[in-house]
Protein backbone atom coordinates (compact mmCIF):
# COMPACT_ATOMS: atom_id res chain seq x y z
CA UNK A 1 0.00 0.00 0.00
CA UNK A 2 1.05 3.53 -1.10
CA UNK A 3 2.24 5.79 1.94
CA UNK A 4 -0.48 9.03 2.14
CA UNK A 5 0.53 11.91 0.58
CA UNK A 6 -0.02 13.89 3.68
CA UNK A 7 2.75 11.83 5.55
CA UNK A 8 4.85 11.99 2.82
CA UNK A 9 5.10 15.92 2.53
CA UNK A 10 5.21 15.58 6.05
CA UNK A 11 8.63 13.59 6.47
CA UNK A 12 9.81 15.75 3.32
CA UNK A 13 9.35 19.03 4.86
CA UNK A 14 11.40 17.59 8.22
CA UNK A 15 14.58 17.78 6.05
CA UNK A 16 14.29 21.27 6.98
CA UNK A 17 17.10 22.59 8.77
CA UNK A 18 15.42 23.26 12.54
CA UNK A 19 11.86 21.64 11.29
CA UNK A 20 10.58 19.18 13.37
CA UNK A 21 7.94 16.57 13.21
CA UNK A 22 5.04 19.01 14.51
CA UNK A 23 6.40 21.99 12.07
CA UNK A 24 6.09 19.93 8.95
CA UNK A 25 2.59 19.23 10.61
CA UNK A 26 1.53 22.62 10.70
CA UNK A 27 3.34 23.47 7.54
CA UNK A 28 2.04 20.46 5.45
CA UNK A 29 -1.86 21.07 6.65
CA UNK A 30 -1.53 25.00 5.94
CA UNK A 31 -0.36 24.27 2.50
CA UNK A 32 -3.18 22.17 2.05
CA UNK A 33 -5.98 22.85 3.87
CA UNK A 34 -5.74 26.86 3.23
CA UNK A 35 -3.08 28.04 0.78
CA UNK A 36 -3.04 25.35 -2.70
CA UNK A 37 -2.43 28.28 -4.67
CA UNK A 38 0.51 29.24 -2.28
CA UNK A 39 1.50 25.32 -2.46
CA UNK A 40 1.91 25.23 -6.13
CA UNK A 41 3.81 28.48 -5.81
CA UNK A 42 6.05 27.35 -3.76
CA UNK A 43 6.12 23.63 -5.69
CA UNK A 44 7.11 25.87 -9.14
CA UNK A 45 9.65 27.83 -7.48
CA UNK A 46 11.64 25.46 -5.99
CA UNK A 47 11.59 22.89 -8.64
CA UNK A 48 12.43 25.56 -10.99
CA UNK A 49 15.51 26.63 -8.30
CA UNK A 50 16.72 23.23 -7.98
CA UNK A 51 16.78 22.45 -12.04
CA UNK A 52 18.46 25.55 -12.38
CA UNK A 53 20.06 27.26 -9.81
CA UNK A 54 24.42 26.51 -9.95
CA UNK A 55 27.56 28.02 -8.51
CA UNK A 56 28.56 31.56 -9.54
CA UNK A 57 31.59 31.21 -12.04
CA UNK A 58 33.39 33.83 -10.24
CA UNK A 59 32.62 33.73 -6.56
CA UNK A 60 30.58 30.37 -6.23
CA UNK A 61 27.63 32.25 -4.55
CA UNK A 62 24.34 30.65 -5.59
CA UNK A 63 22.47 31.82 -8.17
CA UNK A 64 20.57 30.79 -11.88
CA UNK A 65 22.80 32.71 -13.64
CA UNK A 66 26.50 32.41 -15.19
CA UNK A 67 27.26 35.40 -12.63
CA UNK A 68 26.06 36.09 -9.55
CA UNK A 69 23.68 39.82 -9.00
CA UNK A 70 26.89 40.49 -6.43
CA UNK A 71 29.32 39.83 -9.58
CA UNK A 72 27.56 41.45 -12.41
CA UNK A 73 27.13 44.80 -10.17
CA UNK A 74 29.21 47.54 -11.67
CA UNK A 75 29.08 49.78 -9.30
CA UNK A 76 30.57 47.17 -6.53
CA UNK A 77 34.53 47.51 -5.59
CA UNK A 78 36.20 44.78 -7.47
CA UNK A 79 39.82 45.48 -5.85
CA UNK A 80 37.67 44.50 -2.79
CA UNK A 81 37.27 40.07 -1.90
CA UNK A 82 35.77 39.37 1.03
CA UNK A 83 36.24 35.40 1.51
CA UNK A 84 33.74 33.56 3.44
CA UNK A 85 32.55 30.09 4.42
CA UNK A 86 29.04 29.92 2.95
CA UNK A 87 26.51 31.60 1.29
CA UNK A 88 24.44 32.31 4.10
CA UNK A 89 27.24 34.24 5.21
CA UNK A 90 26.84 36.26 1.93
CA UNK A 91 23.39 36.95 2.80
CA UNK A 92 24.03 37.82 6.16
CA UNK A 93 26.89 40.40 5.10
CA UNK A 94 24.62 41.56 2.63
CA UNK A 95 22.02 42.31 5.47
CA UNK A 96 24.16 45.02 6.73
CA UNK A 97 24.89 47.00 3.89
CA UNK A 98 27.82 48.12 4.82
CA UNK A 99 30.35 46.28 2.43
CA UNK A 100 30.72 47.15 -1.27
CA UNK A 101 33.03 44.91 -2.49
CA UNK A 102 33.20 41.53 -4.12
CA UNK A 103 33.35 37.85 -2.45
CA UNK A 104 34.31 34.44 -2.76
CA UNK A 105 32.76 31.41 -0.78
CA UNK A 106 35.03 28.52 0.11
CA UNK A 107 31.60 26.16 0.76
CA UNK A 108 33.29 25.05 4.06
CA UNK A 109 36.68 25.35 6.07
CA UNK A 110 39.93 23.28 6.17
CA UNK A 111 38.91 19.96 8.23
CA UNK A 112 41.91 17.70 7.32
CA UNK A 113 39.62 14.71 9.48
CA UNK A 114 36.92 15.48 7.30
CA UNK A 115 39.03 15.17 4.02
CA UNK A 116 38.20 19.01 3.30
CA UNK A 117 41.86 20.41 1.96
CA UNK A 118 42.90 23.80 0.05
CA UNK A 119 41.48 21.96 -3.46
CA UNK A 120 37.58 20.94 -2.13
CA UNK A 121 38.00 24.71 -0.98
CA UNK A 122 38.79 26.12 -4.54
CA UNK A 123 41.78 28.26 -3.23
CA UNK A 124 43.58 27.77 -5.96
CA UNK A 125 40.41 29.63 -7.60
CA UNK A 126 40.63 32.33 -4.95
CA UNK A 127 44.37 32.74 -5.81
CA UNK A 128 44.03 32.49 -9.43
CA UNK A 129 41.12 35.71 -9.63
CA UNK A 130 43.27 37.68 -7.02
CA UNK A 131 46.22 37.86 -9.31
CA UNK A 132 44.18 38.06 -12.75
CA UNK A 133 41.83 40.51 -11.46
CA UNK A 134 44.31 42.66 -9.47
CA UNK A 135 42.52 42.39 -6.31
CA UNK A 136 44.12 44.80 -3.36
CA UNK A 137 42.33 43.83 -0.27
CA UNK A 138 41.46 40.48 0.68
CA UNK A 139 39.18 40.82 3.99
CA UNK A 140 39.27 36.96 5.62
CA UNK A 141 34.88 36.13 6.96
CA UNK A 142 35.77 33.04 7.95
CA UNK A 143 33.79 31.39 11.10
CA UNK A 144 36.07 31.97 15.00
CA UNK A 145 36.79 28.38 15.45
CA UNK A 146 39.73 26.49 15.38
CA UNK A 147 39.16 25.44 11.27
CA UNK A 148 37.97 29.16 10.13
CA UNK A 149 41.13 30.33 12.03
CA UNK A 150 43.37 27.88 10.33
CA UNK A 151 41.65 28.45 7.05
CA UNK A 152 42.14 32.11 7.28
CA UNK A 153 46.13 31.77 8.15
CA UNK A 154 46.53 29.15 5.07
CA UNK A 155 44.97 31.47 2.74
CA UNK A 156 46.89 34.28 4.33
CA UNK A 157 50.08 33.08 3.77
CA UNK A 158 49.50 32.28 -0.06
CA UNK A 159 48.36 35.92 -0.49
CA UNK A 160 51.33 37.75 -1.70
CA UNK A 161 50.40 41.09 -3.64
CA UNK A 162 47.81 42.34 -1.67
CA UNK A 163 46.74 43.52 1.40
CA UNK A 164 45.26 40.82 4.13
CA UNK A 165 42.68 41.64 7.11
CA UNK A 166 40.41 39.26 9.57
CA UNK A 167 36.86 40.26 10.45
CA UNK A 168 36.96 40.08 14.62
CA UNK A 169 35.77 42.81 16.47
CA UNK A 170 32.06 41.94 17.61
CA UNK A 171 32.25 38.33 16.21
CA UNK A 172 31.62 36.20 19.21
CA UNK A 173 34.64 33.41 19.63
CA UNK A 174 32.76 29.76 18.13
CA UNK A 175 30.45 31.76 16.64
CA UNK A 176 29.08 31.22 13.10
CA UNK A 177 28.18 34.48 11.15
CA UNK A 178 25.06 33.54 9.50
CA UNK A 179 23.52 33.74 13.22
CA UNK A 180 25.27 37.13 14.29
CA UNK A 181 22.52 40.06 14.11
CA UNK A 182 23.34 42.79 11.09
CA UNK A 183 24.93 45.44 13.29
CA UNK A 184 27.30 43.01 14.77
CA UNK A 185 28.38 41.82 11.23
CA UNK A 186 28.89 45.77 10.22
CA UNK A 187 31.21 46.83 12.99
CA UNK A 188 33.26 43.46 12.55
CA UNK A 189 33.70 44.39 9.73
CA UNK A 190 34.53 48.02 9.63
CA UNK A 191 36.83 46.55 12.80
CA UNK A 192 38.96 44.30 10.81
CA UNK A 193 42.56 44.11 11.43
CA UNK A 194 45.98 43.06 9.59
CA UNK A 195 46.97 39.40 9.83
CA UNK A 196 50.43 39.86 10.82
CA UNK A 197 51.79 36.21 11.10
CA UNK A 198 55.64 35.88 12.37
Amino acid sequence: MNQDLVAELINALTILPGVGKKSAQRMALYLLDRNKDGASILANTLNKAVENVQRCSSCRMLTSNILCNICSDKSRDASSICVVESPSDVLAIESTGGYKGSYFVLLGRLSPIDGVGPTELGINDLLKRINLDGVKEIILATSSTVEGDATAIFIKDHIKNAKVSRISYGIPIGGELEYVDGTTIARAIEGRVDINVD
